[in-house]
């Protein structure tokens, strides 16, 4: 596909910084950045990280109006939009799956083993009756970092660490977003049939957390990375949203070019997500949608520890 001279420009900056390691200069509150998302055929701007607020309430309508919800299956739907950035993040995709946990079950699949394998899952091995699949948690290296609960059973225990957040599912539907620093209480495990530990949080009851508000918290908020998240609104629906580097037509999403931590949470945010996490992303962020007779998958270019699976109830 041949490209226009100023796309090829862009893309070859993106690709020079990309390399470099270089970074939105350190300076003010958060790094110099805004959004865009393509509605009513143009771009328009609804975020500014001068002006980021640190409480969403809500979706946020100009987003809200860009969003054409598909139904995949019962309990199911999904939608994508194009939202614009600065940097490499000029044109990137969201694709977003919404999931009503009363109508679906979810379980975690996985493919680590404990003597040195290299992880193995990927949304390729999801079986014919997934109708969302998607990585999950976070792996330094071969085994899935922090608390992993498969089919009722504890596999691995809690980790520790800032902004870490535990997700647990239960035979009812109910859904449990559990603070890092509370899993060491075996009451607050106790009762899900799947679950597992993930970060950093992006969302806590609607507020950014404070770490991803200024740059001298401790967390990177200038790195710009392909993304994937797991949230909930306020009416239960489970949202799952992943990026996808969108210049040059889409021919290139496999790109670990994207968003950084604070855009992140945005983006959840305008969606009205309430609470929110990171998932492992860059080159390992996957999704699958079943789409009544298609699937759609957006593969990753790395194999992970653990997927997160919904099927029929």
């Amino acid at each position: 596909m041949l490209l226009k001279l100023r796309e090829w420009g862009c893309l070859v900056a993106c690709l020079s910084l990309w390399g470099s390691g270089d970074h939105f200069p350190q300076s003010g509150v958060l790094p110099a950045s805004t959004l865009r998302v393509w509605s009513g055929g143009q771009w328009v701007e609804w975020w500014n990280s001068s002006a980021a607020p640190d409480r969403w309430n809500g979706p946020l309508p100009v987003v809200a109006r860009a969003l054409q919800w598909r139904m995949a299956a019962p309990g199911v739907q999904w939608t994508d939009i194009r939202i614009a950035g600065r940097e490499e993040a000029w044109r990137i995709r969201v694709i977003v799956a919404r999931i009503d946990p009363r109508v679906v079950r979810f379980r975690i699949d996985t493919a680590f083993q404990d003597h040195g394998a290299q992880p193995a899952w990927a949304v390729e091995r999801a079986r014919s009756t997934a109708l969302v699949a998607v990585n999950v948690g976070q792996f330094p290296r071969t085994l899935p970092w922090g608390w992993v609960v498969l089919d009722g059973h504890e596999y691995l225990r809690p980790g520790v660490g800032p902004l870490s957040v535990g997700v647990a599912f239960d035979s009812d539907g109910g859904v449990r977003w559990i603070p890092g620093d509370s899993l060491g209480d075996p009451a607050t495990r106790r009762g899900a049939v799947a679950a597992f530990q993930s970060y950093p949080a992006l969302l806590t009851g609607g507020d950014v957390p404070p770490p991803l508000r200024r740059e001298d918290r401790g967390v990177d908020l200038a790195h710009r990375d392909a993304r994937a998240a797991i949230g909930q609104l306020a009416d239960g629906s489970i949202l799952i949203a992943i990026t996808r580097f969108d210049g040059a037509g889409g021919v290139l999403d496999f790109l670990p070019f994207g968003l950084t931590t604070p855009e992140m949470a945005a983006v959840m945010g305008a969606l009205g997500a309430r609470v929110a996490v990171m998932l492992d992303g860059g080159i390992s962020s996957q999704l699958l949608i079943r789409d009544r007779a298609t699937v759609h998958r957006w593969k990753g270019l790395r194999r992970v520890p653990l997927g997160l699976v919904v099927v029929a109830r």
